[in-house]
């Protein structure tokens, strides 16, 4: 009796061991394969796309693969395309969109945190993520889903200087907002109203002088300036440069460009969707 109730124990525990790591082997087996060298290929009808992920944005790279790994934006549209500026993809509402169907508000439920990183700025033929606006997202998460590939333009040190000034007066104008709403500052706010209201220019200038020493003085105070490397690359191969540190980039082409510029210039209708779907079959591949 004795024997037979340890040859079942001995079997339960088998058994027990054998679902455990049946199990275990089947959750390993559900997730993405994420390898080191992995590429993404984007088929269309005008070519292959040839993507690379980057190492510095994990987030946005596991999240990638792990969409294409699960068929998630495979056989989606470009639904939006804007010559000089960028393509559109990754909707899922478009894999059997209607001609006529309004695209881009199709998503997965959730989001991502926003990567920036300095070193990764939206020159053409990077990969970036698509979100919903300031207004709604302050801060600036990324769609599950969507992305867009930039095809940009050629922009000047004289043109990217202003978008400097034009970023850094934002941010100002946000730090300043927040300052001046600080109980200890109700006297300078005081000031700035009643000089406002008086329309003196004069002590407006000396105000807003004194604001600028407490943003400079702000713990984590930045401002924008874009570096050697991306005033050379929006100078010769182009890009979208407005748009850096509002959107996550975390990819670019390694082959196919000409196939972005393509897709680019199509004819397209309402919302900027194509007259003719522009579909996508998208792959893990290894090199």
């Amino acid at each position: 009796m004795k024997k037979y109730s340890l040859a079942v124990l001995a079997l339960m525990l088998f058994v027990t061991f054998s679902n455990s790591y049946a199990q275990k082997r089947k959750k390993k087996s559900d997730k993405p394969e994420i390898i080191k060298d992995s590429l993404v290929l984007i088929s269309t009808e005008f070519g292959d796309i040839k993507l690379k992920l980057y190492k510095e944005t994990p987030i946005h790279r596991s999240n990638f693969l792990k969409l294409v790994n699960q068929g998630t934006i495979d056989s989606t549209l470009f639904h939006r395309v804007i010559q000089n500026f960028m393509i559109q993809g990754g909707d899922p509402a478009s894999k059997k969109a209607a001609a006529n169907a309004m695209l881009g508000d199709g998503e997965l439920g959730y989001t991502l945190p926003a990567e920036f990183n300095p070193t990764l700025y939206h020159k053409k033929g990077v990969l970036a993520a698509a979100r919903q606006g300031d207004d709604v997202n302050p801060k600036k998460s990324s769609s599950a889903c969507q992305f867009y590939i930039v095809q940009g333009k050629t922009f000047s040190d004289n043109d990217l200087n202003m978008m400097e000034q034009r970023i850094n007066g934002q941010y100002k104008q946000s730090c300043f907002s927040k300052i001046i709403a600080r109980p200890e500052n109700a006297s300078l706010m005081n000031r700035f109203m009643a000089n406002q209201q008086a329309k003196n220019q004069d002590s407006l200038k000396v105000l807003s002088g004194l604001v600028d020493k407490l943003i400079e003085a702000e713990p984590g105070t930045t401002f924008f300036k874009y570096s050697e490397n991306a005033r050379k690359d929006y100078a010769t191969v182009g890009g979208t440069p407005h748009l850096d540190g509002n959107y996550t980039v975390f990819g670019e082409v390694v082959s196919g460009l000409e196939v972005v510029d393509k897709i680019a210039a199509v004819q397209k209708g309402q919302a900027d969707r194509p007259l003719m779907d522009v579909r996508m079959r998208v792959k893990l591949v290894l090199e």
